[in-house]
């Protein structure tokens, strides 16, 4: 939990709408930006701005706290009946006032800096977060139990995250030489990934060789140049949730020169468990090391 400035006494909060005020014990937090964040220290009316973050928040048992999320926000199953308060890189500001939030988390990546502040001009505190590699998941769940009063769920969350992870780095230690690896974001244009994001860590962990690693974070490709690169194994998820991967593998297919497609190492993998920082990042790890390297991964119970 990053640093935690008490506050003594109490401050009086406004309820938005609701024609109701009270009182509430408040604390001073700094959140991932660096920046002080007055929170309640019992936040109960929790809005939450991302797909991760609603998810976070479920996994901390801590569900019931949330009266808002974002378009998406669809696990655990729960998640799908909260308010909706627009998509996460759009923000329906009238909505989430509307709902009177004590607490709203928001996320570095996506979230508009406008409603942001205009949030926080209405006397809404909003927490953000920046998780931007396994670590920092970790330490965001760390840091959103410690919001909600869940510290010693996110620490037993942490400790199975972190003991799967090493499971997997134990079960490929061995491997001399990483299968080349060409992971498939995007079918229309042609979307892999580059070193800066999560996909990069999770294939490299699992003992493969990203083909694509790079500056660029979400590099583009054609068909010609995939073919060159000669990937061992190819693996395809899009934002469509894994509709249309079978025509997508049958063209694929058409070219058998390409390792991956003549010994049938073609894989599809749900886009929620790889791309979005939170718990499920290690179940999208343990899925790649079985992708990539079956035999390496059989060694782990």
């Amino acid at each position: 939990m990053r640093k935690i400035y008490y506050i003594c006494g109490v401050i009086l909060l406004s309820i938005f709408f609701g024609g109701e005020t009270g009182y509430c014990q408040s604390r001073e937090v700094e959140d991932s930006l660096g920046r002080l964040v007055h929170v309640p220290t019992n936040p109960v009316r929790v809005v939450s701005l991302a797909p991760s973050v609603t998810e976070v928040v479920f996994a901390l048992e801590q569900g019931h706290r949330l009266t808002g999320a974002t378009r998406f926000s669809n696990y655990p199953p729960e998640a799908k009946h909260l308010p909706r308060v627009g998509s996460y890189i759009h923000l329906d500001v009238e909505k989430i006032v509307s709902l009177r939030p004590d607490l709203c988390l928001a996320i570095k990546d996506g979230n508009p800096v406008d409603a942001i502040r205009k949030l926080e001009r209405l006397g809404i505190p909003v927490y953000a977060v920046d998780p931007r590699n396994l670590k920092a998941v970790m330490g965001m769940i760390s840091d959103i139990g410690g919001l909600l009063g869940a510290e010693a769920k996110a620490d037993e969350i942490i400790e199975d995250m972190q003991e799967r992870v090493e499971k997997i780095r134990a079960a490929v230690s061995g491997i001399s030489e990483y299968p080349a690896v060409f992971f498939q974001i995007g079918v229309a244009p042609i979307v892999s990934v580059g070193t800066d994001t999560f996909l990069h860590e999770l294939i490299t962990l699992a003992g493969g060789k990203n083909m694509t690693a790079g500056p660029k974070p979400y590099p583009r490709f054609t068909v010609e140049q995939v073919i060159v690169m000669a990937p061992d194994v190819m693996i395809i998820t899009s934002m469509d949730r894994g509709k249309g991967f079978d025509s997508v593998r049958a063209r694929w297919k058409q070219w058998e020169n390409i390792p991956a497609v003549k010994n049938n190492r073609i894989y599809l993998i749900d886009s929620d468990i790889v791309d979005r920082p939170t718990p499920r990042l290690v179940e999208g790890l343990e899925v790649l090391a079985g992708y990539i390297n079956p035999d390496a991964f059989q060694a782990i119970p």
